[in-house]
């Protein structure tokens, strides 16, 4: 209730409209004005009854702005922001759409990135990656490298999953043990047949003409042209290559037409060693085992795997029919994975195992060719059980 300001009874708004508009009709013949608080409270009831129209129209979305709407009426501050958040929704939705496009294409060109995560197989390439380096192998192993995660070799990366990763690389590699003298031979001639005895490992395997087939004249000028029927079997080897005496079974050879080296690092594990022979004969005894990772042209790439063991001979002109400071060759074997075995022609031809009929592959056991526990027996190719 309304309360009048000399303290009377009092009467309520609605009250005295109703009794001025009674008035008015029962007055019409009668001119008069109406009250100052009669106007005031006919106003304030109009703006209020405009107001309750403008918030029934708000709520239904009809009707527009008039010219009596607060500024800013439905495009104010709160429909921006609105429309802010809108368009920041938008964009949060279509990165992440980008997002799982990328992953996709990822996993398509790349799966065992997600299996690697998902299995634990990236901590294990991991591991391999950064194991130690070999120390130099002094005496002959008992038993085949471990197993390491069986990656791949890729053209950045070509021993990747393999045992060669930890090897030493190159000539390098084929360290020549400290000479003593050994059964009426010298220090110093010890010495030069170790020396020779590498210096034709490296001309045999690693020199880059040898292994792009050219003829290996380093290494064939170390050995003694006075032993009987081994210089003409080479050179008939070398002239003519057949498929059981072919120069392969000494010399590391592929065809410059068909692959070229990976990297130009071959890796290499083995030892030497001298001992005394027959009287007036000096021994070296070899047994190494090269690594050469190898692509044809794409970016697909094969470690072929050739494992020598070369017994030297370095022998008293004296007492034998020799030439002085040559080696001759007591004894050689040879075998090789990952190449095909019926190939021919002088080279080592990698088996990049595409999908290419290679006609009937002949019976062969399947052996570790990291393996260097064992001897070998003769020469030949052989099953990798890994690359």
């Amino acid at each position: 209730m309304g309360k009048q300001d000399d303290g009377g009874p009092g009467i309520s708004d609605e009250e005295w409209a109703r009794f001025a508009e009674q008035a008015a009709r029962d007055s019409a013949d009668v001119p008069k004005e109406p009250s100052a608080r009669a106007r005031m409270v006919t106003e304030r009831l109009r703006r209020e009854e405009a107001e309750r129209e403008r918030a029934a129209r708000g709520r239904t979305g009809r009707g527009r702005p008039g010219a009596g709407d607060p500024p800013g009426w439905r495009t104010g501050p709160a429909w921006q922001e609105r429309e802010g958040r809108g368009k920041g929704r938008r964009r949060l939705k279509a990165t992440a759409a980008i997002v799982f496009i990328a992953g996709l294409a990822l996993v398509a060109v790349r799966p065992e990135l997600v299996i690697d995560k998902l299995t634990g197989e990236a901590e294990a390439r991991e591991r391999a990656a950064t194991a130690a380096p070999l120390p130099a192998e002094s005496v002959r192993p008992t038993a085949a490298p471990e197993a390491v995660y069986p990656d791949r070799p890729t053209l950045e990366e070509p021993f990747r999953g393999s045992p060669a990763l930890q090897w030493a690389e190159g000539a390098a590699a084929i360290e020549v043990p400290g000479a003593t003298a050994v059964a009426g031979w010298s220090q110093e001639q010890v010495a030069d047949a170790l020396a020779k005895a590498k210096a034709f490992l490296v001309a045999a395997n690693l020199d880059p003409a040898t292994l792009r087939g050219e003829r290996p004249e380093a290494a064939l000028a170390l050995l003694d042209p006075r032993q009987p029927e081994v210089p003409q079997r080479l050179e008939r080897a070398l002239a003519q290559p057949g498929a059981e005496d072919g120069p392969v079974t000494l010399f590391t050879r592929f065809d410059p037409a068909e692959v070229r080296p990976v990297g130009g690092v071959v890796k290499v594990r083995g030892s030497m060693r001298a001992e005394a022979g027959d009287p007036g004969e000096l021994r070296v005894v070899t047994d190494y085992t090269f690594v050469h990772p190898m692509t044809k042209g794409d970016r697909s790439v094969q470690r072929t795997i050739v494992r020598r063991q070369i017994t030297f001979s370095v022998l008293d002109p004296s007492r034998w029919r020799a030439t002085a400071g040559k080696l001759q060759l007591h004894r050689y074997d040879s075998e090789w994975s990952n190449v095909q075995c019926e190939a021919t022609r002088g080279f080592l031809h990698p088996d990049f195992a595409d999908g290419t009929p290679r006609g009937t592959q002949p019976s062969r056991a399947v052996t570790d060719p990291y393996d260097r526990s064992g001897d070998v027996h003769s020469a030949g190719c052989r099953v990798a059980s890994r690359s």
